[in-house]
């Protein structure tokens, strides 16, 4: 990114002050963002709200300041290449607040950037535990239950308050002084609609992410682990989500390298699912999956120097969320090098043949469920805005 591509700041329509400012920097950060917005509204319509973030903010009714999204940085290499951009638009950001004083600044998720704005909100004295008028709180916690656990300790310094999604990041901060509400989980409200759903007839749903490189490690193995399935399963077809046309052509190259095209259906993620079981990697997908009560296996691969260094870091017994959740497995981990083809194409292939699997999964989604759920749908509108007065 050359000077020209230096973040530019859109300025407010009104001189009315800004009740809330959200600052997310990812899709899944402007989801739930506007999501919470909406909730916040049906009780304070009159909301004047600003933000660092996507359009399903704008669309939700934020005056959208800055789109992070359209330039999303990931990976250590990322940052130091676009370090210029990252720089401006953390500058631009402070001095925004700085100016404008909001009465509330939300960060939602995207951790790297947020709490390190925190810190310098309350360095430069905006931030009401430092002397100024401005509540800094947080919704999504970082995940400090699987490693960096310290930063609990800026975190209760800083921030006015954190809404968390998973009940047991309570007592992740329970020897801080720091005011931790559990808020419930956006996926569990009764008006979020599960895009995937189970379907005896429909295809294998392989799910290999969003981002090149974890692709080019883990769809190779999903498609031969489809065709020792499908050895079985003559019928069976492979449905393949993307998120944008780079990634489709990626899968596509892929596709065409290993196996014949005609088994295989591309579908953008903005469509819904219905899948026979799934073949998913970590990460959200993997929750929506396992709240739909869907069949199947998560896998995750990465460089081995990476994967051994997180084992050491990072303090938990499985990567799957609901997993961690669960306390067992609603999908079988196979991570690193158990991701092998064979093992996890008879581990689906006992799952597709066995007529107790999906009641046993369903159940385990019913249990899920109830843990991500809060008793009242609008505790996480309510927590936001207490912090308005």
């Amino acid at each position: 990114m050359g000077s020209q591509d230096l973040p530019v700041f859109e300025p407010l329509p009104t001189q009315q002050p800004v009740d809330i400012l959200f600052v997310a920097g990812e899709h899944s950060g402007d989801e739930h963002a506007a999501r919470l917005l909406q909730k916040c509204r049906q009780s304070r319509p009159e909301l004047h709200v600003a933000a660092i973030g996507g359009t399903q903010l704008k669309n939700a009714g934020a005056h959208l300041l800055f789109n992070p999204l359209e330039n999303a940085v990931v990976g250590l290499v990322e940052v130091f290449k676009h370090f210029d951009y990252l720089s401006s638009l953390f500058k631009q950001t402070s001095a925004w607040i700085a100016q404008h004083q909001p009465k509330v600044v939300c960060f939602v998720d995207y951790p790297g950037f947020n709490l390190r704005l925190a810190s310098r909100l309350f360095k430069s004295g905006i931030a009401k535990k430092a002397g100024g008028t401005v509540s800094l709180v947080y919704y999504i916690s970082p995940q400090i239950w699987a490693w960096k656990a310290k930063r609990r300790f800026a975190m209760e310094r800083h921030l006015d308050g954190l809404g968390v999604i998973f009940p047991f990041e309570l007592e992740a901060y329970a020897d801080t002084s720091l005011p931790v509400t559990f808020v419930g989980h956006p996926f569990v409200d009764k008006d979020y609609e599960i895009p995937v759903s189970h379907d005896p007839t429909a295809d294998l749903l392989l799910l290999p992410g969003s981002r090149r490189t974890p692709i080019s490690r883990i769809f190779p193995v999903m498609v031969e682990t489809f065709y020792k399935v499908k050895s079985e399963l003559p019928e069976l077809k492979a449905q393949v989500m993307y998120p944008t046309e780079e990634i489709r052509k990626q899968l596509s190259d892929l596709i065409t390298q290993r196996g014949d095209a005609s088994d295989f259906e591309l579908i953008p993620n903005s469509e819904s699912f219905r899948a026979r079981a799934v073949l998913t990697s970590s990460g959200t997908i993997s929750l929506v999956c396992a709240l739909a009560g869907i069949p199947g296996i998560l896998v995750y691969r990465t460089n081995p120097i990476t994967y051994a260094m997180a084992k050491w870091l990072v303090k938990i017994p499985r990567i799957g969320i609901a997993n961690i959740i669960l306390e067992r497995s609603i999908h079988p981990e196979y991570l690193q090098a158990a991701m092998r083809p064979d093992s996890m194409a008879n581990e689906l292939i006992m799952q597709l043949k066995d007529p107790d699997c999906l009641q046993r999964t369903r159940e385990l989604s019913r249990e899920l469920t109830e843990k991500l759920a809060s008793p009242d749908p609008q505790t996480s509108a309510r927590w936001l805005l207490s912090f308005l007065g």
